[in-house]
Parts: C-alpha cells; sequence; structure tokens
C-alpha cells in the first residue's frame, strides 16, 4: 500500500504586510520521500518554510496547510510542532544563560507531555542525549555550553541535527541547513540527514547548493520563483541550472 501524503499543501498564498509573497503554491510529501527546494534569492524559499511551521508573520490569505490529513494552516507554531513538524534554521539563535541539555530536555519533556508520553528527569535525559551525540558524532561537551553561545557556523548546524534527531518529528525543514560549511562539516551534516530518513518521516531541504542534493539525494526536486513552484523534477535538473541559471526554467515551460 502506497504511503499516505505526510505533508499536503493547496494553493496556498500568503502575505506579509498586505504584499503577496506566496501565490497558488501546492505541494505534497509523503512517508519516506526527501525533497529539495531550491531557487534564487527572494523566491519564497525561506518563508515557505517558516509558513509551514507556523510563524505569525505571515498571514495565509489562501489554501491549506495538511499534516497528517489534520488542517494546521492557522495553528501555532507549538501545536504544529506537537504534530510533527520541525525546523531547523538558517541561522540558529544563541540563548545565552540557557545549557544546551536543558533546552532539550524541555523541548523533548513538553513533546512526550503532548503526546500523553513519559517524560525523562534529568539523569534519565543525560543518557539518552548522550546517545544521540554519539549517532550524530558529536562532543557531548557542547551539551554543557549555552545554546549555540560561541559555536561555529558547522557547530551551530549539527546542534540543529541534535534536536531533530532527538525530537524525531515526521516532517523535518531544513532550511539551509548546508550554508556557511565547509565541505567536510557538509558531508557530515549530509550523513546525519541520510541516517535520520527513514519510511516514517519525510525530510524538506531548502538550499542554494548542488553538493547538499548530490550527497542526499532526494527523490523530488522543486525550483521556486516569484513566491511559486515553477518546476519540480529529479536532481538531474541542477546541472542544467548550474550551466545556464533560473532562467533555463522559464525556456523549457
Amino acid at each position: 500500500m502506497k504511503n499516505k501524503n505526510l505533508l499536503e499543501i493547496y494553493n496556498l498564498h500568503v502575505n506579509i504586510d498586505n504584499q503577496p509573497i506566496i501565490k497558488n503554491l501546492s505541494l505534497s510529501i509523503k512517508k519516506g520521500e526527501i525533497h529539495a527546494i531550491m531557487g534564487k534569492n527572494g523566491s519564497g524559499k525561506s518563508t515557505l518554510a517558516k509558513v509551514i511551521a507556523g510563524h505569525p508573520k505571515y498571514e495565509v490569505t489562501e489554501g491549506k496547510i495538511l499534516i497528517n490529513q489534520q488542517d494546521i494552516t492557522y495553528e501555532k507554531p507549538d501545536e504544529r510542532a506537537h504534530k510533527g513538524i520541525f525546523l531547523a534554521f538558517q541561522y540558529p539563535v544563541e540563548i545565552p544563560g540557557v545549557s544546551n541539555i536543558d533546552f532539550l530536555r524541555l523541548a523533548y519533556n513538553s513533546k512526550q507531555k503532548a503526546l500523553n508520553q513519559q517524560e525523562l528527569d534529568p539523569l534519565s535525559f543525560f543518557d539518552f542525549i548522550n546517545n544521540k551525540t554519539k549517532q550524530i558524532d558529536m562532543n557531548n561537551l557542547f551539551l554543557n555550553r549555552h545554546v549555540n553561545e560561541g559555536f561555529s557556523g558547522g557547530e551551530k548546524k549539527k546542534n540543529e541535527i541534535l534536536q531533530m534527531s532527538l525530537l524525531e518529528n515526521e516532517l523535518s525543514i531544513l532550511d539551509e541547513i548546508d550554508s556557511g560549511l565547509d565541505i567536510d562539516a557538509l558531508k557530515k551534516i549530509a550523513n546525519n540527514i541520510n541516517n535520520f530518513s527513514n519510511q516514517n518521516n519525510g525530510i524538506l531541504l531548502i538550499t542554494h547548493y548542488r553538493k547538499l542534493i548530490e550527497y542526499i539525494q532526494p527523490h523530488y526536486t522543486h525550483i521556486m520563483d516569484n513566491g511559486k513552484i515553477v518546476y519540480t523534477g529529479d536532481i538531474k535538473i541542477i546541472d542544467k541550472i548550474e550551466k545556464y541559471g533560473y532562467n533555463y526554467i522559464k525556456e523549457i515551460k
């Protein structure tokens, strides 16, 4: 039996300050699938990620967003998170004074409580999170540091991957998780994403760069332009884009 759609977006229109940003956009992702979205700066990629996650700055004026057939179009970010959505930020924020391990335990237990599942005490969580850091080859000394404070770009991105691994959400949206990484860090991040992907979850990658797509090999590659998805195909399209630019998409339409 084919997997049902994990994420469904129908005819989505989004405004910010009464200006249209997303225009008649539709997208579906099934469990077990990895999708990539590419496009020029200002095409609406990061806006789409934030809208799916429920950022209050953006106004949905038309259309629907469903997760596991549940309409979440107007739900709050925490409600969407509890229903399975995770967003890794392009620019992870620093939180001085809050230790990484306390932040992660609060996030984990908040989800467990929402799902009426067992929460973990500090000692049990320490063992649990240590296993997670080993899985992604992250030094557990980072657990005692303040959230992202003084972290390098690669360390911040790995911390986002640690959160993704910890929370095990069904839909992970990774907004330019590859930006600012050197080639070694990029390979490690891509490997962690591939290891995380399975038949019970879906991943949406937003990226400018072909390397991440080459390492991960998404099932579908979408091109956004002016707030719309204007092309959907496989990863072969990135060769044409690298050679001819995004105007190639307009020429083949």
